[in-house]
């Protein structure tokens, strides 16, 4: 079972609004962008065209790691709100 496949598995309540933020201008001096190879699931994706750091903050798995890993400290990261985000479990 590959990476996709597990992560098809997880269930989300989606929240109408993001836990995960950044500033955009920081993005844009940022050469590595790591936060879009180190996520698993895919959360960032930096559109080159608008200079714009896409997020998609409904499939996160909450780890963390963008926010470890980002060199400039552009993350603003907290858990969504109660009842909202990643769901392990069934249950």
């Amino acid at each position: 079972m590959n990476i996709n496949d597990k992560l098809a598995t997880l269930k989300y309540n989606k929240s109408n609004e993001s836990h995960l933020s950044v500033d955009n201008d920081v993005c844009i001096r940022c050469k590595d962008k790591c936060c879009t190879y180190i996520c698993p699931a895919q959360v960032y994706e930096w559109n080159e065209e608008k200079l714009l750091m896409n997020i998609r903050y409904e499939n996160c798995l909450e780890c963390g790691a963008c926010k470890i890993a980002c060199e400039k400290g552009n993350i603003l990261w907290v858990y969504p709100d109660a009842e909202y985000g990643v769901k392990f479990k069934n249950g």
